[in-house]
């Protein structure tokens, strides 16, 4: 297959094109805005072309041939996305709706695979939360992931492309310094004081669940949906909430303790913050992700073996 991965430099994107990269019949066209290359240990990296691009400006720059699917995980994320609001539009919507428009035009009819998000979830939230539930965001990021599904299942209705868009929740644990993201500490509390570094947990209610899952699972259900049948959601209707693991902050600090010591424990410093308080009951955490296991994803991975898989990595 051909296949073009958007936002090919970030931590999912480097993941997932390495996973593409083990079958020697794929052909991959990378692109991201920033300077990258093709992820290292990569099977067959002569299969892959990087493409420095910026998606508003030349999305036609990386649709150098046709491509059997498309991979949309480029982004700014919450943090930075409510921070700046047009540059969070002209990253998240405008960046793809010229992608999506380019290859409408072209007519190839192509397998659209859009990373979207649970932020598009916002108050009230009911006890189990499934594809029917009304998006509420309460940010600009999950506002914007709405409008891209939106035009997702649009030009899927209207014969365009071939999409589907699936909800991601949190990826745990991303490496390198913290994302522009209001979770980020949730990989901090083990990325962090494994780094002989103090995380700053914004909260001293440890009983708090969070719904994440590791970039295992992750890839291998961007995977999965690669070779999902045109029909199996309504034309209307493309989107999946991604299965994930439910975690509090106590687990995740037992398993720190676990995997390293009781002594990483120190560089832990719980402060309550008020505005985070509030922002936390915005996150759904109850997940019924029964459509996604009929159609074959899966999660495999506990939180424990997340964290194990990234000190492997180390």
């Amino acid at each position: 297959m051909k296949i073009l991965i958007t936002g090919a430099g970030g931590f999912v994107g480097q993941h997932l094109a390495r996973e593409l990269l083990k079958n020697p019949e794929n052909k991959l066209i990378l692109t991201d805005i920033a300077d990258f290359s093709t992820p290292h240990s990569s099977n067959h990296p002569e299969n892959a072309i990087c493409i420095q691009a910026d998606l508003v400006k030349e999305p036609q720059a990386v649709l150098i041939e046709k491509v059997d699917a498309v991979y949309i995980l480029h982004g700014i994320m919450s943090s930075g996305a409510e921070a700046n609001l047009d540059l969070g539009l002209r990253v998240n919507v405008d960046a793809t709706r010229h992608l999506l428009d380019c290859i409408r035009k072209k007519g190839w009819h192509t397998r659209v695979i859009y990373g979207s998000s649970i932020a598009v979830y916002g108050r009230p939230l009911p006890q189990k939360i499934t594809e029917d539930v009304y998006p509420t965001p309460e940010g600009s990021y999950g506002s914007e992931k709405v409008i891209c599904e939106t035009l997702i299942n649009d030009y899927t209705r209207r014969g365009y492309i071939d999409g589907f868009a699936i909800r991601l929740p949190g990826v745990v644990i991303r490496p390198g310094p913290p994302a522009q993201a209001a979770s980020s500490f949730l990989s901090g509390i083990i990325r962090e004081p494994l780094a002989g570094k103090k995380c700053i947990v914004p909260t001293k209610d440890r009983s708090k669940a969070f719904w994440v899952c590791s970039i295992n699972d992750i890839v291998s259900n961007l995977v999965c949906i690669l070779g999902l049948a045109g029909n199996a959601l309504p034309l209307h209707r493309r989107v999946l909430n991604a299965p994930g693991i439910l975690v509090t902050i106590q687990e995740m600090t037992e398993t720190l303790a676990k995997v390293a010591g009781r002594e990483k424990l120190d560089l832990i410093e719980e402060v309550e913050d008020s505005n985070f308080a509030d922002l936390v009951q915005s996150w759904p955490c109850n997940f019924d992700v029964s459509l996604a296991f009929s159609l074959g994803l899966s999660t495999r991975e506990s939180f424990g073996k997340a964290v194990e898989e990234y000190v492997r990595r180390l």
